[in-house]
């Protein structure tokens, strides 16, 4: 389950214990509830400034609005996302393809040169639960031996009280969360009408808050670190991607062993380590960091800050836990950029600029143009030939834009069913129409022959279409 190191055993149990099951489950199978400690120092003050980051970017997004649309928005139920003012409909799938395709090699690359960096540091599970909903329940249930006591504790009035008020207050956060995680995918000004109008004209979205509410709630109060090591791949992935060259939160063992109680009289024989547990009391996954690299660990930092204070406090030089690699622990070598690293690096660069050449050449308006099913040829007169088509157009731009289909090198011209000069799309919607193409006889010399069809906003052509034309058997 867990990659291992050659740390020297302490004891068998130690040793092995971490090896058989995960940290929050017993040897029954049970699960077994982490009381983390607080933690304190730089790097938990440093994962603290970044956290009111996000959640500055979190609460505020909804709100960016450019040039009449949100700055982000994943509306799952119409198949339109917008990223960064532009707007993705299912024809730029391809594009969504070759940017799932980046991410995932930017997580290799990552994950082996820096480890489960982001899930220490940036990944909404850690920072919603560590930096909002646990200091939530250090206010109100108070620090980790308080909540402990309190667990273990009769009900009475103090203990209904604490406990209820914890859960009414994450239900009432999670309510927010769910709020802003669904304007997201439907927009703050429409989860502004579910809020202001009426509730039987909005019972579909006052039902997906609620379900939203409830998933947060669950996993903020009773799921909580189950998400990160039950749940989530990356702890696994981590086994494969990572090598001795990767940089982890690592305890120094050459440094540490064998470890003793401390002592102020010279000459001891035991390393620095003096099994004060401090690193394992912070953990808010309940590993204990001495094992090794376990797929628990997220990277949060906690451990190193709680070692730091003690190494401090007697006087020993920091860093026996800290950002390191395995080679960098055994042979005492710096953090290297591996050739690896550097194959990913080419890929990921060159991905990146296959992604950002799509991105700047898309279209704004997307046409599909196919010959109508099960149609064959008509005739016009004595001299013409017709075959009937559809078009369906997707309009990217906040403009209603009436399109016009024009022949591209060859004569005859377009007649669109219903009467109209040209097929309204409107502003960030779909369209659809139905045209004859009409050919002279004279220029079909074959049996399918290619067109090209213009479509024209005004005088500005904003997308040009292949097809066949299907005419007689040339003679």
């Amino acid at each position: 389950m867990q990659t291992e190191t050659n740390i020297p055993p302490v004891s068998t149990e130690v040793n092995e214990s971490f090896r058989d099951r995960i940290a929050t489950v017993d040897e029954s199978g049970k699960r077994k509830w982490i009381f983390a400690q607080k933690p304190k120092g730089k790097w938990y003050s440093a994962r603290t400034y970044i956290s009111w980051f996000f959640f500055i970017v979190f609460f505020s997004l909804p709100f960016i609005y450019v040039h009449g649309r949100p700055l982000f928005l994943f509306d799952v139920t119409q198949a339109k996302f917008i990223i960064f003012g532009k707007v993705f409909w299912p024809q730029d799938f391809f594009i969504f393809g070759l940017a799932m395709i980046t991410f995932i090699v930017f997580v290799v690359l990552f994950t082996a040169a820096f480890g489960r960096l982001f899930c220490g540091w940036v990944c909404p599970q850690t920072i919603f639960m560590e930096m909002f909903f646990r200091k939530i329940e250090y206010f109100i249930e108070g620090n980790a031996a308080e909540q402990r006591l309190l667990a273990k504790a009769p009900w009475t009035g103090n203990k209904i009280f604490k406990k209820t008020s914890k859960h009414l207050v994450f239900f009432f956060f999670s309510f927010i969360i769910a709020n802003f995680f669904l304007a997201y995918i439907i927009g703050v000004k429409e989860l502004g009408k579910i809020i202001t109008e009426p509730v039987n004209q909005h019972v579909g979205g006052l039902l997906s808050i609620l379900l939203f509410s409830g998933v947060f709630y669950a996993v903020y109060a009773f799921f909580r670190e189950q998400a990160c090591t039950v749940v989530c791949p990356y702890g696994r992935l981590q086994g494969v991607l990572l090598d001795r060259n990767s940089m982890i939160v690592a305890y120094d063992h050459k440094r540490g062993e064998p470890r003793g109680k401390f002592t102020k009289k010279a000459g001891s024989d035991h390393g620095d380590c003096i099994d004060c547990m401090q690193c394992v009391k912070v953990c808010p996954t309940g590993i204990d960091i001495r094992n090794g690299t376990q797929l628990e660990c997220v990277g949060c930092t906690a451990c190193i800050d709680a070692c730091d204070a003690i190494m401090e406090k007697i006087n020993k030089p920091l860093g026996l836990i800290s950002y390191a690699s395995e080679n960098g622990i055994e042979n005492r070598e710096p953090l290297k950029y591996t050739g690896r690293m550097k194959l990913y690096t080419v890929l990921l660069s060159i991905l990146l600029i296959i992604l950002g050449f799509l991105l700047f050449t898309r279209k704004d308006v997307d046409a599909t143009i196919i010959r109508t099913p099960g149609m064959l040829y008509q005739q016009r007169g004595t001299d013409s030939i017709s075959n009937l088509y559809n078009i369906k157009i997707a309009n990217k731009t906040i403009d209603k834009i009436p399109l016009q289909l024009k022949l591209e090198g060859v004569s005859g011209n377009i007649e669109i069913i219903g009467g109209q000069n040209a097929i309204t799309v409107k502003e960030e919607g779909q369209g659809a129409g139905t045209f004859f193409v009409i050919l002279p006889a004279n220029v079909i010399h074959q049996r399918k022959l290619p067109i090209r069809i213009g479509l024209y906003n005004g005088n500005e052509r904003v997308d040009e279409i292949s097809t066949n034309f299907l005419g007689p058997v040339a003679e």
